[in-house]
């Protein structure tokens, strides 16, 4: 796992994040784990093939997706049901397919499958790299986590 794989992600969130919540974010300490391990309680997996492949897992705190969706929508949520579910698969998927937009510009072609929704914070995800990359981002309605597990194909 190369760690300059993680700023395609970390520029497409802030590029997301001011665009679609006028949010900015805060990058905080990045970190190495061996699994993808869902850490709050709505979590996007989304897999990315091409030169680079491998699994990213966007972890989103309950409240942080709830207010994520009432700025996006205007409807006040109290519960992760579909609707609140599914977009922020949509957000996990924007950011995701603008990182490989930001790959591209760096000679690696990415695509991206279909997001996977996991509601909870147990269990792990199969990943295809040996290790993975976390990258906390703060904003003022939570912090959400990406951990990053690519590697070239």
């Amino acid at each position: 796992m190369r760690a300059e794989y993680i700023n395609p992600f970390y520029q497409a969130t802030q590029d997301v994040f001011k665009v679609m919540l006028s949010l900015p974010i805060e990058r905080q300490g990045l970190r190495v784990v061996d699994e993808l391990e869902p850490v709050h309680e709505l979590n996007v997996v989304i897999g990315v093939t091409g030169d680079l492949k491998g699994s990213l897992l966007y972890s989103f705190p309950k409240a942080m997706a709830l207010e994520m969706v009432h700025i996006m929508s205007g409807m006040k949520m109290e519960k992760l049901d579909a609707f609140v579910t599914s977009a922020m698969a949509e957000v996990a998927n924007i950011i995701s397919g603008n990182a490989a937009t930001y790959f591209a510009k760096n000679g690696f072609s990415c695509n991206i499958a279909p997001p996977q929704i996991i509601v909870g914070e147990s269990g792990t995800v199969a990943m295809t790299a040996e290790q993975g990359i976390v990258l906390p981002l703060k904003t003022d309605v939570g912090t959400l986590e990406i951990t990053v597990s690519l590697h070239k194909a």
